[in-house]
């Protein structure tokens, strides 16, 4: 993975904590750092290249009037002023080289300074065993600061930690296996073809970011919430909520917005397409 500076740009050597999403049904992840770089004013200061994320290209997402700065695979903002970096990802991984990407973006931040990693993701609604709605959208997480997956800090949020992750069960072992160098074998659990309920949660990409991160030494913490496919805007609202809550920050003191409320990036108009013919109906 090679990082390219932008001109007359440099990172940050006081951005010692890194936000990035890690993709899932409805991206909602990708949509909630979507909401943070626009809502924050962010600079972007660079990009990353790596041969395992495909390649893709688009418009400016977040300006509404066209600068000739083009999107993307893996874009880097930094907001010194609160010591943070986002890191966009546009695109997919290539199949069957998470763990390859996981490990050279871990190196990265390993070798930037970094010493704090969120990582924004989404699970499945369809695997949510225990439904309770009484509360409204439940936040989940997961985090290297003990071995349960469990922290302190968290749990004061009144975020649940995720149920189904058990470092002693045969996918999360594996994972920690092969992010510390212990193993050879392509990132595909070697039994894969006997996949079972309880594999499914470390087959995911937030799991080989989590195992990858922890084994390079970074305290890493994956908020987590369970969605559907569909219009998943208000999902990314909750999730970009959640980080900013884990970090100490809320709108009202993102540098340069002086509404203090979210800022929707310009993207996110056509995010849809255009609205149906009315004619057809």
């Amino acid at each position: 993975m090679e990082f390219i500076v932008e001109e007359g740009k440099h990172l940050h050597e006081e951005c010692s904590t890194i936000v990035l999403p890690a993709l899932s049904i409805g991206n909602v992840g990708q949509l909630a750092v979507d909401l943070m770089v626009s809502s924050t004013r962010a600079e972007r200061i660079g990009f990353l290249d790596d041969p395992n994320v495909l390649p893709c290209v688009g418009n400016d997402a977040y300006g509404p009037v066209p600068q000739g700065e083009l999107a993307l695979p893996l874009e880097a903002y930094d907001l010194s002023f609160n010591g943070l970096t986002l890191l966009q990802q546009r695109s997919p991984v290539v199949k069957g080289k998470m763990v390859e990407f996981a490990k050279n973006l871990a190196d990265f931040a390993a070798a930037s300074g970094k010493k704090d990693v969120v990582v924004l993701s989404s699970l499945d609604f369809a695997r949510w065993r225990n439904i309770d709605m009484s509360s409204g959208l439940q936040m989940y997480y997961l985090s290297s600061t003990n071995t349960d997956g469990t922290d302190d800090h968290c749990e004061q949020l009144n975020w649940k930690r995720l149920q189904e992750y058990n470092p002693d069960q045969r996918g999360w072992k594996y994972l920690s296996t092969l992010a510390e160098g212990n193993a050879t074998q392509e990132d595909n659990f070697p039994f894969e073809d006997e996949l079972e309920e309880e594999d499914y949660y470390p087959s995911l990409p937030f799991a080989a970011l989590f195992s990858c991160f922890k084994a390079r030494g970074l305290k890493v913490t994956c908020l987590l919430c369970y969605c559907s496919e569909g219009d998943n805007i208000p999902d990314a609202f909750h999730l970009a909520e959640a980080a900013s809550k884990l970090l100490g920050l809320s709108p009202s003191n993102f540098h340069g917005n002086e509404g203090g409320k979210w800022l929707v990036p310009f993207s996110w108009n056509t995010v849809y397409g255009p609205p149906p013919d009315m004619s057809i109906f």
